[in-house]
C-alpha cells in the first residue's frame, strides 16, 4: 500500500443537542460523499481523548484543552483536490451545509505534507 503524501485534517465542536444528528450525516452522508471526490483515497474520524505519556522521565497528564473534539482525516493525492469542484459539490451536499454545519463551531483545516518515510 502507498502512503497518501497529503492529509487534510477538518476538526471542530457541536453543539451537544446536535451531536447524534452530527455523527450520523457524518458517517453515513458528508465522509461517503467526499471519499468519492477523484483524490481522495480514504476518510477516517476521530474524536479527541485525554491521556498520560512518558516525557522527560515522568509520566505527564495530557488534556486538550480548547482543541477541537471530531476531527476528519482525509488521505488526498494533492493539495489541489480541495480547490476541484468536485470537492465543492461534495461538502455542500446532503444534509450538512444546513442541518449541520450551523451547528458546529472551534472548527480548524489542517494541511500535512508527508516529510518521512520519503515517497517517490
Amino acid at each position: 500500500m502507498t502512503l497518501s503524501k497529503y492529509l487534510f485534517i477538518a476538526s471542530m465542536d457541536v453543539l451537544k443537542d446536535r451531536k447524534q444528528l452530527f455523527n450520523e450525516v457524518y458517517n453515513t452522508e458528508h465522509c461517503p460523499l467526499l471519499l468519492g471526490v477523484p483524490g481522495v483515497r480514504s476518510v477516517t474520524r476521530y474524536e479527541t481523548q485525554s491521556f498520560s505519556m512518558a516525557l522527560g522521565g515522568e509520566i505527564r497528564q495530557i488534556t486538550a484543552d480548547n482543541e477541537p473534539r471530531y476531527h476528519a482525516v482525509y488521505e488526498i493525492e494533492t493539495p489541489t483536490v480541495l480547490e476541484s469542484s468536485e470537492w465543492s459539490d461534495a461538502v455542500d451536499s446532503g444534509r450538512w451545509p444546513e442541518e449541520v454545519r450551523p451547528y458546529t463551531s472551534n472548527r480548524r483545516h489542517s494541511l500535512l505534507k508527508l516529510t518521512y518515510p520519503v515517497v517517490e
